[in-house]
């Protein structure tokens, strides 16, 4: 695997960091994720292959475990506001000048500077202030978030990993590591590069939701079918309109660019007729880039996904997609299948790596420096 032997911290954290760790892992290296003593329940659903470590940060005996951590790896990815690694003495000047070879990613909402930098945020607020989220949205609807897809896995734990791969490959000719701020607001917005620099294509220029790509169109639209199922309709080019116009036996003076808003009548009072799966068969074999809306459940049986490997099911029948992309000589493998790791389970093997004695990690533990899971207890 192309990360074998890359050892990464991953400081716990929701969504973003967990997400960066995880592709990472998916594609070879060791990650190591550090919780806090007594968090209690685990919403991070992204651990699986990891190692789990739990440290009060709070005690200097604490950070001092993270210090040797860090003197020994590759990657420190960090979702804390800006001064609170400095606070507790992790900052990057002290851990790279201890590891010049450590590579220090700071993945936060807004970045290390600037106005918002100190301020709290979710998804929403790291697309919303990048402009984009004015651009989602139905006609005369206000702007409809992505779920939180593009800031917190796109322009942010995506573009991190895509960041600790390049330092990591820079290092590889200079020997040094450095520190990479990976925020949500810049990378949603480089994630946004085409849509920022086309607004000046034709395709654009009226009010959201009346432009060709954002539902404005009746060609480029979701409609609903007989069983209460949708289909989606990306016939953009001519010759892929002209097939639309065929399957659906309509005439071919159906306009493409004039009176959308008939023709979306027009649309859905044709897909009404029919199910999602008779539509399915009929446009399967086409290039009228005409495709059904597919369930969660849905895409567990659909062919293409089989035949690509595209998701496989975790134990507890969750659906996780594939590594992606799939490289030809040292793919990705999921860590999906492996069970999700106990906070502080892997603490003892840890804290034994770096040369800790059996009655040192009990009294850290009797301390609240480190929690252990009753499963490691037996060996001290």
């Amino acid at each position: 695997m192309p990360l074998k032997g890359i050892k990464v911290i991953e400081l716990a954290g929701l969504a973003p960091v967990p997400f960066c760790g995880m592709i990472l892992a998916d594609f070879g290296a060791t990650v190591i994720r550090v919780g806090r003593v007594g968090s209690g329940t685990d919403l991070d659903v992204l651990t699986n292959g990891k190692k789990s470590i739990s440290l009060n940060l709070k005690k200097p005996k604490g950070v001092q475990i993270l210090k040797q951590l860090c003197k020994t790896s590759d990657v420190l990815i960090e979702p804390y506001r800006p001064g609170i690694m400095e606070k507790l003495s992790l900052g990057p000047d002290i851990l790279l000048k201890e590891n010049p070879r450590l590579i220090y990613a700071r993945l936060t909402g807004y970045g290390q500077h600037g106005y918002y930098a100190d301020r709290a945020g979710h998804d929403i607020n790291y697309v919303s202030v990048t402009g984009l989220l004015s651009l989602f949205g139905r006609k005369n609807s206000k702007p409809t978030p992505p779920v939180n897809l593009a800031a917190d896995f796109g322009g942010g734990g995506l573009m991190c990993a895509f960041g600790v791969m390049t330092a990591l490959f820079e290092r590889s000719k200079s020997g040094l590591g450095q520190v990479i701020d990976a925020n949500m607001v810049n990378g949603t917005a480089y994630l946004g590069s085409w849509i920022y620099r086309s607004q000046d294509l034709p395709i654009w220029g009226k009010p959201t939701g009346e432009n060709i790509l954002d539902s404005g169109a009746h060609f480029y639209d979701t409609y609903k079918t007989k069983d209460g199922k949708y289909m989606a309709i990306g016939s953009i080019e001519s010759q892929f309109y002209a097939e639309l116009l065929e399957k659906l036996n309509l005439d071919a003076e159906f306009d493409q660019y004039t009176d959308f808003e008939e023709k979306k009548s027009k649309l859905s009072e044709i897909f009404s007729t029919k199910t999602q799966a008779e539509w399915m068969k009929i446009f399967d074999s086409s290039d009228a880039c005409v495709t059904p809306v597919l369930s969660l459940d849905d895409v567990k049986t659909h062919p293409h996904h089989i035949q690509n490997e595209t998701f496989q099911i975790n134990p507890n029948g969750s659906l996780c997609p594939t590594p992606a992309p799939k490289l030809s000589k040292t793919p990705g493998i999921s860590k999906a299948l492996l069970p999700p790791p106990k906070s502080g389970e892997h603490t003892f093997e840890i804290l034994k790596n770096l040369h800790y004695s059996n009655d040192e990690i009990s009294n850290l533990e009797k301390d609240g420096i480190i929690e252990i899971t009753s499963n490691s207890k037996s060996k001290l």
